[in-house]
């Protein structure tokens, strides 16, 4: 039976020396060392970065001037062009459109059924604060899950380390006389301390990224108000012109 050759068993020992160093030294070594609590914050940390990625792609994507669309919505509704004005929205894309185009298709049904002036104004106010609902849970999806990481991640990590804290200090307990206490003790906590570091680590950007999409969602949401009420009024002054003639 051929024995197996010393250049490939000096090479798999390399091999093997060189991935347990890999895995016991810098990331990787801090990771294994805080023990069994890492694993959750690390799940955490993925559906964090998944979130922020998902949320900012989309958010981005419905970044666009709305200035001008309500100016030329507001140019055709003067001019009693309702159709085209919601031809226009339709077309084109984010919050601002997709409410203005709600109101508009709705004032336009009611004013072809004859609804009077009150009603009609009611009902395309109402139309377009349920699309607006609709609108703002569609842009904060997802946000809660960043919320509550940012406050589970830290307290996972001081569990972790309330926990490694234990076992440390019985260590030192079973080993009095035996070793140095301050040493042993140093050890433990340092161990103990990495999951509460991890978790910081974890909830901070996740807070952070829960602030900053809050902030985004919170201007698209003004920009639909006052395109809201800026329909409003034009809608108001067509309808009274149109009873006076």
């Amino acid at each position: 039976m051929p024995h197996p050759s010393p250049l490939l068993a000096d090479s798999s020992e390399e091999k093997s020396s060189f991935l347990s160093d890999f895995f016991s030294s810098g990331a990787f070594g801090i990771f294994w060392e805080g023990g069994i609590f890492m694993w959750p914050i690390l799940i955490l940390l993925i559906l964090v970065l998944a979130v922020i990625i998902e949320r900012y792609r989309s958010l981005k994507l419905l970044e666009v001037d709305s200035s001008q669309l309500r100016e030329e919505v507001t140019a055709l509704l003067s001019e009693d062009k309702v159709e085209e004005s919601l031809h226009l929205c339709d077309r084109s894309q984010g919050p601002v459109p997709a409410v203005l185009s709600s109101g508009l298709r709705k004032y336009l049904v009611l004013r072809r059924l004859k609804y009077d002036q009150a009603q009609l104004e009611e009902q395309v106010i109402k139309s377009m604060e349920n699309s607006g609902v609709h609108i703002v849970a569609a842009l904060e999806r997802h946000l809660p899950l960043l919320a509550t990481i940012a406050s589970v991640a830290p307290m996972l990590g001081f569990l972790g380390t309330v926990q490694g804290m234990i076992v440390a200090f019985g260590d030192i307990e079973a080993n009095v006389g035996q070793q140095n206490i301050v040493q042993a003790a140093a050890a433990g906590i340092r161990v103990a301390l990495l999951t509460t570091a991890f978790g910081l680590c974890v909830g901070i950007p996740a807070y952070m990224a829960f602030n900053y999409f809050t902030g985004i969602i919170n201007s698209f949401v003004l920009q639909v108000e006052a395109s809201a009420a800026e329909l409003i009024e034009v809608v108001s002054l067509r309808l009274t012109l149109n009873k006076d003639s």
